[in-house]
């Protein structure tokens, strides 16, 4: 074993860790998002407002980036006849993300 081959597995690790942290940081941010707009939008609470929140966290695997979660949230808001911006689910977006950041780092 060389030295290049401890370097190479070194990095595959970290990398493979730095995956996990944003896969973790990114779906409590999707229900952290879900759960805000639920409660503030939506008008749901206790379970309906979890329950809403996970169909948020499943949208964003549908297809990479955040316009699948952005597209359930302007069309759910739009039912409940509401409306909201793309700017402020935006803004609510980076918002939870940082709060996500913050709680997956501390654990």
């Amino acid at each position: 074993m060389t030295i290049f081959d401890d370097r190479e597995r070194s990095e595959e690790a970290r990398f493979r860790h730095d995956q996990e942290i944003y896969f973790r940081i990114r779906n409590r941010r999707n229900k952290l998002l879900g759960l805000k707009i639920a409660n503030d939008y939506l008008g749901l609470r206790g379970d309906e407002a979890m329950a809403y929140a996970k169909d948020v966290v499943m949208v964003d695997f549908e297809r990479p980036g955040d316009e699948d979660v952005a597209a359930k949230i302007r069309a759910d808001v739009s039912a409940a006849g509401k409306s909201i911006s793309d700017h402020l689910i935006e803004k609510f977006t980076q918002q939870c993300e940082a709060e996500a950041r913050t709680s997956v780092q501390s654990e």
